[in-house]
């Protein structure tokens, strides 16, 4: 890039990437403007800016009132946030950033069967508040010999399978359509439901999956079955679930995702039987920062005229 082009921040998604967008480019922190401020920018932009840098979990919806914009980089791989419609009918290229956080979320996956099933989070709170000195702590559950069906097999759900085989766990899934796995595949999620010790969802986000893991799958889950969730959480209905832990329906749950974010449902917080982490499934150094690395290099892909590295298609 001979000049530095203009760029748009449509919301303050990662520090350190948005300091190294910021040396690269012409930027404009759309988060920081009134919406009447966010009209004026763009207009002023028009021509000149083609290019959107954003979190891919959320998007401000002015960016698309900017008519030369080419290109929207997402930080973050699923992509619910942006409107497709949009993007396809005014021909605007959208990039993600997969693959660089597959090992951090897999291993918070794992981490969640391992504290749900152990109450690993009670355990701790057990020897801190004295309780242990009055008995021992109640037993939980092993996971080796156990099921662990995967809602979504995608290239996290492999690492994911890879850890838990190491634990002595058995690998089934549920995909839109069966894959070349040594694994058993089952043609629903209800199906995978009952099969399954532990019910990990991996699905994106998106109308297509909103309330698809419902009252049904937990009942099929079963009393002595975990509820995992590290994909999406709209793809949940969260009163379902509420309703399925009160009604000792399911033994337990691990969460990273809810379907309002930061808003958890009430209900779940006074629960010891459910571990809930905020989002935190890529929250490592260095994950953090390979997906900024992506973002930016998508950017000089498309600015220099080569081929974009990773383009939602």
């Amino acid at each position: 890039m001979t000049s530095k082009p203009h760029l748009i921040i449509a919301n303050n998604f990662h520090p350190e990437t948005i300091s190294l967008l910021d040396e690269k480019f012409i930027t404009h922190h759309l988060w920081n403007c009134t919406q009447s401020e966010k009209d004026q920018l763009i207009a002023q932009l028009q021509g000149d800016c083609k290019a959107v840098a954003t979190a891919s979990w959320i998007c401000d919806e002015s960016i698309y009132q900017l008519q030369s914009l080419a290109i929207i980089s997402c930080f973050g791989v699923g992509v619910d946030a942006i409107d497709f419609d949009k993007t396809r009918s005014q021909n605007i290229h959208v990039t993600n950033t997969p693959d660089v956080l597959n090992d951090s979320v897999a291993d918070i996956a794992i981490s969640l069967i391992l504290v749900t099933t152990r109450n690993i989070v009670s355990a701790d709170s057990f020897v801190r508040t004295g309780k242990w000195k009055e008995g021992p702590f109640p037993f939980g559950f092993s996971i080796s010999k156990k099921t662990l069906g995967i809602i979504g097999f995608g290239r996290i759900a492999e690492e994911i399978a890879k850890r838990a085989q190491a634990f002595g766990l058995r690998i089934a899934y549920h995909n839109r359509f069966p894959k070349d796995l040594p694994f058993e595949y089952f043609p629903s999620i209800s199906e995978l439901a009952e099969a399954s010790d532990i019910l990990l969802c991996m699905l994106p986000g998106g109308e297509s999956t909103r309330n698809i893991v419902n009252a049904e799958i937990f009942q099929k889950l079963g009393p002595r079955g975990t509820f995992i969730n590290v994909g999406r959480g709209s793809s949940v209905d969260e009163n379902a679930l509420v309703d399925a832990l009160r009604g000792k329906q399911i033994l337990a749950a691990g969460l990273d995702v809810y379907a309002n974010e930061p808003n958890v449902p009430e209900a779940l917080l006074d629960m010891d039987n459910v571990v809930l982490l905020p989002h935190i499934g890529s929250a490592t150094v260095e994950t953090r920062r390979e997906m900024g690395n992506l973002v930016i290099k998508n950017l000089e892909a498309y600015f220099s005229n080569n081929p974009l590295l990773t383009e939602v298609l």
